[in-house]
């Protein structure tokens, strides 16, 4: 018999798992998450918070010194510990992973350690943290939220020492003084910028033809030149074949695919003496005991309908087990859904007003230097699809505030119907566009035009006048350029 029954058992407590959690138990259902780890899951512990705050101090740490040599003084870095830095990120992450326990608590979310697997359609059976045996808890509904874990390389095992994932990487309290990244997504990129900013040699190996590949071109060309200016140096069209140790350095054989850095089927060697491997995530959905209980999976991940719920009646998955973007905003959206629609099935009353996640209003963020917001429909997808769409850009040099502060490169690229004039999609690169990118967005969501957000008055000097003066560009317009 299970020791404790329930509304809603959430299994795992990441940013999907406590949202959902949190917001079942703000319905009034009786709830409990299972973890078994530590409460935030990656993105607090080993992702999104510790990477932003190691990004944070990257920012000041290139902004200070460059600040005090434009005045005339020197910097000396003689005494420069990055343990230091690691442990300030260590620290952000350990206040969250504290205020998330906090937060379950406040509102009457039983937390319970130890790692799960479901023994019937609405049982789950909790090993481990030290308990006696395990422990049986039964639900009226179950909702996985397991989340990922970094995607392997053939060739390039972790032992998160030389070969290491996006985790090593971050938990690592010292600083090579070459590293090789394998894979120039989101994670590729941002992890360059920190490691460059502190004087790491950094070489990054991407195996399509451009870095960012699912982001817009003519964004990501903005953020690879202001790399190369840096020093970064960024390989292209490149596949990593395998690794050879001597001593302490690593020799990575590369065989060019394309690009101007070397010719097609051009081998080649690169000495590092670390190896970051980011090329992606797979869903943690092995040992949950999913396919017994009629659980469809497609590679790995949990097939889902409506309000996320699977092909096992009463069982419902979120977040980076769902082939739906593996984002933590996006892991919280789909939990809330969830969550109202168990509640409205246990309390009664109308289904939930959002039955699934709309991906042309999810936002994605890059946040390197420069930064990268984006959303929607992209020019290359318009293509694809035959749509007739146009285009308004503007630049960060034509804003007042960017020029002031020392942050003139980038741009805002809106694409609109060109005869509603709806905002269809748009990309920003340059400073703060992980902020400003949500204007857009909520005008797109609310069906607002582009006229709606060119006439609306915006504080100067503010680098939110990009979006307006962008969008009064498509309208032929725009004054500051």
């Amino acid at each position: 018999m299970p020791d404790k029954d329930y509304d809603l058992v959430v299994i795992g407590a990441g940013p999907g798992g406590y949202v959902c959690a949190i917001r079942a138990a703000q319905l009034g259902l009786s709830v409990a998450v299972v973890e078994k780890d530590a409460p935030g899951g990656v993105c607090l512990n080993v992702g999104c918070i510790p990477s932003k705050a190691l990004i944070h101090q990257a920012s000041l740490f290139i902004e200070g010194r460059a600040a005090i040599e434009a005045a005339g003084g020197k910097v000396d870095l003689s005494g420069f510990d990055y343990e230091r830095v690691w442990k300030r990120s260590r620290d952000a992450a350990d206040r969250l992973s504290k205020g998330v326990r906090f937060l379950l608590k406040k509102n009457g979310v039983d937390y319970v350690e130890g790692a799960a697997r479901l023994s019937g359609s609405r049982e789950v059976e909790v090993a481990g943290a030290g308990a006696a045996g395990p422990r049986g808890l039964s639900a009226k509904a179950v909702v996985l939220a397991t989340g990922s874990r970094p995607r392997a390389l053939p060739g390039f095992d972790f032992d998160e020492d030389k070969i290491l994932s996006s985790t090593g990487l971050l938990m690592s309290r010292n600083l090579p003084k070459r590293l090789a990244i394998l894979g120039a997504g989101a994670i590729g990129m941002e992890t360059a910028y920190i490691m460059g900013a502190f004087g790491v040699e950094v070489t990054v190996i991407e195996l399509l033809d451009r870095i960012l590949p699912i982001e817009d071109e003519e964004s990501a060309a903005i953020i690879a030149a202001a790399f190369a200016k840096r020093g970064t140096k960024l390989l292209t069209g490149t596949s990593a074949q395998g690794v050879a140790r001597a001593g302490d350095v690593l020799s990575l054989k590369l065989k060019a695919k394309s690009g101007p850095e070397a010719s097609p089927g051009e081998e080649r060697s690169l000495e590092a003496d670390r190896v970051l491997v980011s090329i992606g995530r797979s869903p943690n959905t092995g040992e949950l005991g999913l396919e017994e209980l009629g659980v469809r999976l497609e590679k790995g991940y949990v097939s889902v309908g409506d309000y996320q719920e699977s092909s096992a009646s009463g069982i419902y998955a979120i977040g980076d087990i769902v082939a739906t973007p593996l984002l933590a905003h996006v892991a919280s959206k789909e939990g809330e859904i969830a969550a109202e629609r168990i509640a409205q099935l246990v309390k009664g009353g109308p289904p939930p007003s959002e039955k699934r996640v709309d991906p042309l209003f999810v936002p994605s963020a890059v946040y390197c230097e420069p930064e990268l917001g984006s959303f929607g429909l992209s020019e290359a997808k318009a293509k694809v699809e035959g749509r007739t769409v146009s285009m308004a850009r503007f630049p960060y040099r034509g804003v007042g505030k960017a020029v002031a502060t020392g942050l003139p490169e980038g741009q805002a690229k809106i694409l609109f119907d060109p005869r509603t004039r709806a905002i269809l999609g748009a990309t920003i690169v340059g400073a703060g566009a992980t902020e400003l990118i949500h204007e857009l967005l909520l005008a797109s969501r609310a069906e607002l035009l582009l006229d709606d957000v060119a006439d609306l008055i915006h504080a100067h000097p503010t680098l939110s006048e990009l979006v307006m003066e962008g969008a009064r560009a498509g309208l032929g317009r725009a004054v500051h350029i």
